[in-house]
């Protein structure tokens, strides 16, 4: 694994959506809730919680939980332009840059996750843990938005499934 890149890496999928839906999904707390977090918060740069609808901006911080998970993960929005990319701070100093593009009647969107340190505990728990938890939930993003199915496991007597 001499040549294996522990520092970042890219997910893509294409879903069938209008682009303003896909930004809206990695934007709005109560897009993200119905793919991807039991609960989140999104709050502008002076620190007050913003309408769940309500697109965040650039300077803007969050607040995120899972379903079976208790750690909430604390961030920041470093990027959003309104239309087309957001990027945002994730697992410590790490950066998720969320570039999204129309492709006749779908939407690709491309995950890059990057700055991930190359300690061994963040080569197993953030590069490796983070491309699979990221790989799950952007299909589920894609079942979501195209059919409605929520495919992320809620009970709690079911742990440490791949749809955890």
């Amino acid at each position: 694994m001499k040549n294996f890149n522990w520092t970042t890496f890219t997910k893509k999928i294409i879903i069938k959506s209008e682009l303003s839906d896909m930004y809206g999904a990695w934007t709005k707390a109560c897009e993200l809730e119905k793919w991807f977090l039991s609960k989140a918060v999104y709050k502008e740069d002076g620190g007050l919680p913003i309408d769940k609808d309500q697109t965040v901006e650039k300077g803007g911080t969050y607040e995120w939980n899972w379903y079976l998970f208790e750690v909430t993960e604390y961030g920041q929005i470093t990027e959003a332009n309104g239309k087309d990319f957001v990027q945002f701070t994730f697992a410590g100093s790490c950066l998720v840059d969320i570039q999204l593009s129309t492709q006749d009647e779908y939407v690709l969107v491309e995950l890059t996750q990057k700055n991930i340190p190359t300690d061994d505990n963040s080569k197993q728990g953030i590069r490796l843990g983070c491309e699979s938890g990221w790989s799950f939930f952007l299909v589920n993003l894609k079942s979501v938005y195209e059919g409605g199915l929520d495919l992320r496991n809620k009970d709690t007597q079911w742990k440490g499934l791949v749809n955890n």
